[in-house]
């Protein structure tokens, strides 16, 4: 079970100085399917199940100790929408974000991503439709000034998994998939002074191993504790590190590739010695070097190249693989341990050989094209234009869309998966639940989470909660039948009551 959460960059041009959640909330609310007046724009998001405090290592931060960022549990007005396809579209930190519905497999995470920037571009035009300025939305993650918004990663683990485990055996990992995850930017250090090109728009903003933060003081091995699922059975690894990917195959990987770490981590079948001497100076490092020819110092002492240590996990994949083929590996699984393997051996070889999947390598060969041509060096502010245009998610002025449309960067969904996605959600999650209730009894939903469905429907003293704790439960095979015999949200509630 997995999902991605985008924080999209957003700018009115010639307009500096407008507020930057008006704008975001203007975007959110200008969605077809959230309209103010549409029906759905009465559902409230349910905070009562968020506990951003709770972490992993047994304790909980105080609500005095924390920094005003981490208390998304609050309700403080900013527009915030429950989708048909089970996603959730609102304001974060002053940016528009989209979280995907709960899915269960990396090619359903680029397929319900895609639909969410796509939502996201048809949001941003109405918004320009509508307002007095041109809103421009994009799929990045820092503003090249100091700032910088998360491309969130959520997976559901066994609360059996011991913590310090997760964070001695995910690190390194962490620290080295950038060589086929990062974006690519212009620009070194927080604030993009230095000139220089790396492969990862995330990596200089982490400054701690592991911590409860997002905002400030990133940790690579974030410890949120808020699994949305039974607490007693699972935990829910919250991952920040990562890059928000116009390259389809990079997502598809970036999920993938993660999944059979965890897979390994769980089954106590991760090799030993890979610990970093120093992590977040690696993770620093690592993008820093577009050769790839940087040498990672383990806390053995040994050195390795981010490629050398990818290689063993890889290996490590495989060798769990065809200890369980005798149980069946999916096709899907081994699709993501085959371009795993490409794609390292690429990397290795020549980056370039890489370009039609991995973010970083498609905007330096744009960048390298543009220095070529007009003799320009890594400070020129063009270089940082062309570096925003490639994240820009209009399909006629973005660079790594049109790129993708003239078969450069590969496309793994179809346009018309797409336009399902982004009405339907997955059928094989508690997401086919929510945003089916969504879909047909909106008037009579009062809120929603990830957690739960709130209605609000004659007959009853209260509001009434459906609780969906377990995340394979309230699949279309579970509830699907259910629900098309229910004309009415007092008819489900009824059935519910007498099961």
């Amino acid at each position: 079970m997995m999902g991605i959460e985008t924080e999209y960059g957003i700018a009115v041009p010639g307009q500096p100085h407008v507020n930057a959640m008006a704008t975001s909330s203007a975007v959110v609310t200008s969605y077809a399917g959230g309209a103010v007046g549409d029906r759905r724009s009465r559902i409230r998001w349910d905070f009562e199940e968020e506990h951003p405090l709770r972490d992993a290592r047994g304790y909980d931060m105080t609500r005095a100790e924390a920094d005003p960022s981490q208390l998304t549990d609050e309700d403080i007005g900013l527009a915030n929408l429950i989708l048909t396809n089970g996603a959730r579209l609102y304001v974060d930190h002053a940016h528009p974000e989209y979280s995907s519905p709960e899915i269960t497999n990396p090619r359903d995470a680029v397929l319900w991503d895609r639909a969410g920037m796509e939502i996201m571009a048809d949001a941003a035009m109405a918004a320009t439709q509508a307002g007095p300025f041109t809103i421009q939305l994009y799929k990045n993650n820092t503003d090249n000034k100091g700032a910088s918004y998360g491309c969130h990663e959520n997976y559901l683990m066994r609360r059996s998994t011991p913590f310090s485990d997760i964070v001695r055996d995910l690190t390194p990992f962490f620290v080295t998939r950038q060589v086929f995850t990062g974006a690519g930017r212009v620009g070194l250090g927080q604030e993009g002074r230095d000139a220089g090109f790396q492969l990862s728009q995330r990596a200089d903003f982490f400054e701690v191993e592991v911590g409860l933060e997002t905002t400030l003081k990133r940790p690579i091995i974030n410890t949120r504790d808020e699994p949305h699922a039974d607490p007693e059975r699972h935990r829910r690894l919250h991952v920040i590190v990562g890059d928000a990917n116009l390259a389809e195959a990079a997502t598809y990987l970036k999920l993938g590739s993660t999944s059979l770490v965890l897979a390994l981590i769980e089954s106590q079948a991760m090799p030993e010695g890979l610990t970093l001497a120093d992590p977040v100076r690696e993770i620093h490092q690592v993008s820093h070097d577009p050769s790839l020819t940087h040498l990672l110092t383990l806390s053995d002492g040994r050195r390795m190249t981010a490629l050398e240590i990818q290689r063993i996990y890889l290996d490590a994949a495989v060798a769990l693989c065809e200890r369980n083929a005798i149980a069946g590996v999916d096709a899907q699984t081994m699709d993501v341990l085959t371009r795993w393997d490409r794609v390292l051996a690429d990397l290795g070889e020549d980056p370039r050989l890489a370009a039609d999947r991995v973010d970083w390598v498609a905007k330096r060969g744009l960048l390298d094209a543009y220095r070529r041509r007009d003799s320009l060096e890594w400070d020129a502010a063009r270089l940082e234009l062309v570096d925003l245009q490639y994240a820009d998610i209009r399909p006629d002025r973005g660079l790594a869309l049109r790129l993708e449309a003239s078969g450069r960067l590969e496309r793994l969904t179809t346009p018309a998966e797409v336009v399902r996605a982004r009405e339907y959600p997955p059928d094989d999650t508690r997401a086919y639940f929510r945003g089916e209730c969504v879909r047909r009894y909106g008037d009579a939903v009062a809120a929603a989470s990830w957690d739960s469905v709130i209605f609000d429907v004659p007959g009853y003293d209260a509001l009434q909660r459906v609780p969906t704790l377990e995340p394979v439960r309230g699949t279309r095979d579970h509830v699907g039948d259910l629900l098309d015999r229910s004309a009415s949200a007092e008819d489900l509630l009824s059935a519910l009551r007498a099961t």
